[in-house]
C-alpha cells in the first residue's frame, strides 16, 4: 500500500476497530459511506480503517493496471486459478493492519475484518490464518480464496470465529454458487457463519446493512 489508510473515529479513544477492505478497481473510499450509517454506539468508541489496495495488472481485464489486492486469473468456478503469491502478499499487508491497530492499544479480540468482493477474499484470506483470535469477519460479494488450503492453513486461534457473509442473488460477477459453496466449505470447518441472501447485484443493500449492524453489535458486544 503505498498511500495511507483512511480512518475514521466515532469518538475519542477508541475501544474496537473495523478494518474494511474494497473490491477490484476501487479504493478505500468506497465503503465510508456504508460505515456513516452502521450504528454501533453501543459497542463504545470505533476506529474504521479503509486501506487501499496496491495497483497491479489484472488478467481478467486484459492487463489494465488497478487497485486489487491480488491478480484475477479467471472467474471460472469450474477451473479456478488463483494467483497465490498475490494473495499472499496482500495477507501480509492486512496483517500489518491489525498490527498497526494492537500497537495502538486495540486487542485483536475486538478486531473485525471486514471485505467485499476481493476484499472480502482478503478477510478470510488473513482472518483464518491470524495467530491471535480475532473479533469476526465479515464477507459480503465474495468467496473463500485457496479454498483447499484451508483447513490445513488456518490458525488455531481462530478455529471458531464467528463469520458474517452476504450475497446478491442476482449477482453477475460473483456467482451465488460460488460464494455458497465457500459458506459450505467454512461450516464444514466449524465455522458460525450467519448467511444471507439478498435479491441484489455485485452491490450493497439496505437490509444488509441492518443485518450486518446486528451482527456487529453481537461479536463486539
Amino acid at each position: 500500500m503505498t498511500r495511507d489508510p483512511i480512518e475514521i473515529e466515532t469518538a475519542p479513544n477508541p475501544t474496537a476497530s473495523i478494518v474494511i477492505l474494497h473490491g477490484l478497481g476501487a479504493d478505500g473510499s468506497d465503503f465510508v459511506p456504508v460505515a456513516h450509517e452502521l450504528d454501533l454506539e453501543s459497542v463504545g468508541p470505533v476506529r474504521w480503517v479503509f486501506p487501499h489496495a496496491p495497483v497491479r495488472p489484472v488478467t481478467i481485464n486484459n492487463g489494465y493496471v488497478m487497485p486489487a489486492w491480488y491478480d484475477i486469473l479467471s472467474l471460472d468456478a469450474n477451473n479456478p486459478r488463483e494467483d497465490d503469491a498475490g494473495l499472499r502478499q496482500s495477507q501480509a499487508l492486512v496483517e500489518a493492519l491489525i498490527a498497526r491497530e494492537k500497537a495502538r492499544g486495540i486487542p485483536a479480540r475486538r478486531i473485525v475484518l471486514a471485505g467485499f468482493s476481493q476484499g472480502c477474499a482478503m478477510a478470510l484470506m488473513t482472518g483464518l490464518r491470524h495467530a491471535e483470535r480475532l473479533a469476526g469477519l465479515v464477507c459480503l460479494s465474495g468467496y473463500l480464496p485457496l479454498a483447499t488450503k484451508a483447513e490445513a492453513e488456518r490458525h488455531d486461534s481462530n478455529r471458531d470465529l464467528p463469520i458474517f457473509m452476504a450475497h446478491g442473488t442476482l449477482d453477475p460477477v460473483i456467482a451465488i454458487a460460488r460464494a455458497r459453496a465457500s459458506r459450505d466449505v467454512l461450516v464444514k470447518l466449524g465455522h458460525p457463519v450467519e448467511w444471507h441472501e439478498y435479491p441484489m447485484p455485485h452491490s450493497v443493500a439496505a437490509e444488509e446493512i441492518a443485518d450486518l449492524e446486528a451482527w456487529l453489535r453481537r461479536v463486539l458486544a
